[in-house]
C-alpha cells in the first residue's frame, strides 16, 4: 500500500470514532474557554506583580487543552490494541513502518491544525479582553511566535502520547505515566531544585517557553521547543521499537 492510502485509512479512523473526535474538539474548547474566562475576569496583573506576561496570560487554559491532546494521542494508538484490533490493522497494512508513520502523521497533523485555530483564537480573544494598555498586538513577533509555538507544542504532545501508548499498549497505563509527567512531576521537581534546574528540561516546561513574551531561565523559546521535540522523538522511537519487536 502507498503512504497516502494508509494516511487516508487513519484519517477515516479519526473521524469515525466519537472518542477521538470528542477529545480533539476538547482541545479548543478547554484552551479557549478557560483562557478567555480568565482574561475577561482579571484583565490586568495583580497589584505589585512584577512577572505578569500578557502573552502567556492568553494561554491560561493550555494546561487543560494539552491534557485533551494527550488523551487524543493515547486513544488513537492504544485503541488499536483493544480487542486485538491491531491484528486487523497490520493485516491490512503489513508494513509496520507505513502503519506507524501514518498513525503519527495523522495524530500530529490533526492536532496541529486544531492547535493553530485554538492558539490564534486564544491569543486574539485574550488580548482583546485585557484591560487597555496591558495587551499586545498580533503583529508583535513574540505574539506570532507564541501562536505558532502553541500549535507545535500541542502537536508534539499528542505524538509523544501516541509513542508512549505504543510502548505500553494500554490507555490506562499510558495516561498513568503521561498525566503525572505533565501535570505533577514539573512542580515536584521544581520545588526540589528550588526554582528551575532539571524541571526546565521536562517536556511541558521546555515546550511552553515559546509562550513567554520574554523567556527567562536555562532555555529560550526555540531551544525549549527543541527539548520538547527530543522528548517526542524518544517516545516515538521507543514506540517504534515496541511495535517492531513485539507480536501483534
Amino acid at each position: 500500500m502507498s503512504f497516502p492510502a494508509v494516511l487516508h485509512t487513519e484519517w477515516i479512523k479519526v473521524r469515525s470514532l466519537r472518542s477521538l473526535v470528542g477529545s480533539l474538539l476538547t482541545v479548543p474548547v478547554a484552551t479557549v474557554g478557560l483562557s478567555l474566562l480568565i482574561c475577561g475576569s482579571l484583565g490586568r496583573p495583580e497589584p505589585g506583580s512584577t512577572d505578569f506576561d500578557p502573552v502567556l496570560f492568553s494561554y491560561y487554559g493550555l494546561n487543560f487543552g494539552q491534557l485533551a491532546a494527550i488523551i487524543f494521542g493515547v486513544i488513537a494508538m492504544a485503541g488499536e490494541y483493544k480487542d486485538s484490533g491491531i491484528r486487523i490493522s497490520l493485516a491490512a497494512v503489513p508494513d509496520r513502518r507505513l502503519f506507524y508513520g501514518a498513525k503519527l502523521a495523522v495524530v500530529g497533523g490533526c492536532v496541529l491544525a486544531v492547535g493553530l485555530v485554538t492558539s490564534l483564537i486564544s491569543f486574539l480573544g485574550g488580548q482583546a479582553l485585557m484591560d487597555k494598555g496591558f495587551g499586545i498586538g498580533i503583529a508583535d513577533p513574540r505574539a506570532l511566535r507564541a501562536v505558532v509555538g502553541c500549535a507545535l507544542y500541542l502537536a508534539l504532545t499528542s505524538m509523544l502520547a501516541a509513542g508512549v501508548a505504543a510502548v505500553l499498549r494500554s490507555l490506562t497505563g499510558a495516561l498513568s505515566v503521561l498525566v503525572p509527567l505533565f501535570l505533577i512531576v514539573p512542580f515536584v521537581v521544581g520545588d526540589v531544585s528550588q526554582g528551575g534546574g532539571a524541571a526546565d528540561f521536562l517536556p511541558d516546561r521546555a515546550g511552553q517557553q515559546i509562550l513567554l513574551q520574554n523567556p527567562v531561565g536555562t532555555l529560550g523559546p526555540w531551544s525549549g521547543m527543541a527539548v520538547m521535540a527530543a522528548w517526542t522523538a524518544l517516545a516515538v522511537g521507543l514506540g517504534w521499537w515496541a511495535l517492531r519487536r513485539r507480536d501483534a
